[in-house]
């Protein structure tokens, strides 16, 4: 049985590797504040003898007793309207947030891995993303805040893993959706998900041309627990290679949750990609991994959920 620190674990993304690695027979220690996260996604892991929460903001100085076998930084603001909202809070987590889970790491011997993103690669001029494109990013514009801090985590791992020896590995996660996404976080599923559902208008922005590649929650987990495991230490793109555009993507839903929506369009937001799409080669060849569930059926089980969340607010 492994210790494994989980920064962010009662998000989105941390929430399902807490339980991924309780499934494995791990024990989990998970570290949130609660800025974004959600008791109630963790709700269901209290009293599990295999999992402890700690309330803790990791921009601060970070005490686990005992031992820790690995650490996953997954703490940050991660959709534009979070980050847009709390910008000083998304660069601390990503710059204090990562130096303390990394001096955690070291002392604690434990293996490192942090959570970026295809952020990193801004609006890209290079499609699909490949692990060795330096990205095209606007340091000064509103995105800015997430994407630098991802880019300087990345830095910063590296730097551990260079000078300390440090045992680290780096996940570029894409778009990925599935059960307990905030119901208004922004992000495009939500949201759309959300305004289908009551039967309001759908928001797309710009045209609706620009293109995402979106992956189903547990496939993503599984692509980041396979990636700890691994010998891999320079960052590993994962996610879905499915691309299709936003408006593609509002019909897709429109038309699986029944609804009578109509689409209207409003001015796409500064800085916002054109395009996302992983060259998952990488994966597939270090890793074994390509991800297996269909987006349909994907949608349908994150439908049911929203559908149950939404009754009870």
């Amino acid at each position: 049985m492994a210790r494994v620190l989980i920064t962010g674990g009662a998000g989105f993304l941390g929430s399902h590797l807490c339980d991924k690695f309780i499934a494995e027979g791990h024990f989990v220690i998970c570290m949130d504040n609660f800025i974004t996260g959600s008791p109630e996604n963790i709700a269901h892991l209290f009293g599990n003898k295999n999992f402890l929460f700690v309330h803790h903001d990791v921009t601060n100085y970070i005490y686990v007793e005992g031992e820790l076998d690995y650490v996953l930084h997954f703490a940050s603001p991660a959709s534009p309207i979070d980050y847009l909202k709390l910008p000083i809070q998304t660069l601390k987590v990503g710059s204090l947030g990562t130096h303390k889970t990394l001096g955690l790491s070291l002392a604690k011997k434990a293996r490192y891995l942090l959570a970026s993103t295809s952020e990193v690669y801004g609006d890209p001029l290079v499609h699909p993303q490949t692990e060795d494109y330096w990205g095209n990013v606007n340091p000064v514009g509103y995105r800015g805040v997430y994407d630098e801090a991802k880019r300087f985590g990345e830095a910063m791992v590296m730097a551990y893993n260079r000078y300390h020896n440090l045992e680290t590995r780096i996940v570029r996660i894409f778009n990925t959706f599935g059960p307990r996404m905030r119901l208004h976080d922004g992000r495009a599923i939500p949201a759309f998900l959300t305004q289908a559902l009551a039967n309001e208008p759908v928001t797309v922005f710009g045209d609706g041309s620009q293109t995402r590649s979106v992956c189903y929650v547990s496939d993503l987990v599984e692509g980041i627990y396979r990636l700890l495991l691994s010998d891999e230490t320079e960052p590993v793109n994962i996610g879905n290679p499915n691309e299709l555009t936003m408006l593609q993507l509002a019909q897709e839903i429109i038309e699986l949750t029944g609804s009578k929506s109509e689409i209207v369009f409003k001015e796409l937001p500064s800085d916002d990609p054109k395009v996302r799409q992983p060259d998952i080669s990488k994966a597939k060849e270090i890793l074994k991994w390509s991800p297996t569930v269909d987006r349909r059926e994907g949608l349908l089980k994150t439908i049911e959920d929203f559908k149950k969340r939404l009754k009870t607010k």
